[in-house]
């Protein structure tokens, strides 16, 4: 017995509304276009493959190895495209120059300050050396 999987999308092309019918059956692709008028109702296009399913003309069949199997978790997907669009940046090229120097300053500021830092601790630890030195001549 062979497996059948069909997937029907109904989308906005403009400036009509357009339905893709999609099956795939004995390890063959087919795709049928089908183009509304105005945005159909789920029952008009109900109604329209119950009247007209005989007379849709699919495409040549091409071999297939199945649909793709879509995220099946909404809040995954939602939270994946909010990553996506977060991660895109500032919109302008300037905001973007912008964004890009002021993240090599503050890479800069970070560099200066380490180094003083590391400057301030091998300065003071040396002052303890030479107190140390001071304290134990006497002896």
């Amino acid at each position: 017995m062979d497996k059948t999987e069909t997937r029907f999308t109904v989308f906005f092309e403009d400036p009509f509304w357009v339905a893709l019918y999609e099956r795939i059956s004995s390890g063959r692709y087919e795709v049928c276009k089908i183009t509304f008028g105005a945005e159909p109702k789920d029952y008009e296009v109900y109604a329209f493959l119950l009247q007209n399913f005989r007379s849709l003309r699919f495409s040549p069949s091409l071999p297939s190895d199945g649909f793709k199997q879509m995220p099946r978790n909404p809040k995954r997907v939602k939270r994946t495209i909010s990553k996506e669009q977060r991660s895109a940046g500032t919109g302008t090229k300037a905001q973007q120059a912008l964004a890009l120097m002021r993240e090599q300053n503050k890479l800069e500021r970070r560099a200066v300050t380490r180094s003083r830092k590391e400057e301030e601790k091998d300065r003071r630890f040396e002052e303890h050396r030479t107190k140390q030195k001071e304290k134990h001549k006497g002896h």
